[in-house]
């Protein structure tokens, strides 16, 4: 199949790098990119062709991946819509939905993904979710190109993917806040910047590892690791105290409503 890439921002250049490495040949794969030098860019990197004429792309692919910015989507799908001879479509751009951008396009051959940043590394994680009209070879096509990145996950109903928005989609930011927590903590009881670092990058890294090993759930391993009266159990009883439990899931669910009107508000016909 062949597939064009709308858009050559950081995630676009991600899911590139990720087929590319997978083995899938570089000739199959167009990018559209407005800016000219980010076009070259990507053309020396991946060596994939790269232009500004979305006709010219479009009409060679089965494919077309839109990644460019929730703002910018319902003008790229004006220019798309005419373009358009019956390919799959799969956007990814946070917030806006399937239906909208079926709307918007003419065709409800849509498919919806809200990747993560550790795309960039090729251990993301993926939700999809496809309008009824998708075929399943089209939703097999699209876990395809989103695995090329990392894990996927299909969700059945639309409004599920605000839930993963929240959660792996925002996620990140939210263990990076807690890295930067750490390493605060760290610093003020007397160790270097590269000390911290390293304890807490490590600890995080090795903590994720073990969790993910699945021979026990996390309440489990966390109880393992808290002896009773001791520093661990001091430092969780000041979080509980703290209510930094419950400080999280309102986070999350702050972020899950902000999903919700992001697609309300960038879907409404004005």
């Amino acid at each position: 199949m062949n597939i064009c890439f709308i858009g050559g921002g950081n995630m676009a250049k991600a899911l590139v790098g990720g087929m590319v490495k997978r083995g899938y040949a570089p000739s199959k794969i167009r990018v559209v990119e407005v800016d000219e030098k980010r076009c070259a860019a990507i053309h020396q990197k991946f060596a994939v062709r790269a232009t500004t004429d979305m006709s010219d792309a479009v009409s060679y692919c089965e494919i077309i991946l839109l990644a460019v910015k929730p703002q910018q989507l319902r003008g790229v799908c004006a220019d798309l819509a005419p373009l358009l001879t019956g390919q799959l479509v799969i956007s990814i751009a946070a917030g806006l939905r399937a239906q909208d951008i079926a709307r918007w396009l003419g065709t409800h051959n849509v498919v919806r993904a809200m990747p993560n940043t550790p795309a960039l590394i090729r251990h993301g994680v993926t939700g999809l979710y496809a309008l009824p009209q998708v075929q399943e070879q089209g939703r097999e096509q699209a876990e395809s190109i989103l695995e090329a990145v990392g894990t996927t996950l299909w969700v059945e109903q639309e409004a599920q993917l605000d839930s993963v928005t929240a959660i792996s989609g925002s996620g990140p930011a939210y263990v990076f806040y807690f890295i930067e927590a750490m390493q605060q903590a760290a610093r003020e009881l007397g160790l270097d910047d590269l000390q911290a670092r390293q304890l807490v990058l490590d600890t995080f890294i090795g903590a994720a590892k073990l969790a993910d090993a699945g021979k026990e759930d996390v309440a489990t391993l966390r109880a393992n690791v808290t002896s009773k009266n001791g520093t661990t159990e001091r430092a969780l009883v000041s979080m509980e105290a703290n209510r930094v439990r419950q400080h999280i899931i309102d986070a999350a669910h702050a972020a899950a409503a902000r999903s919700k009107e992001l697609g309300d508000e960038l879907g409404r016909d004005s």
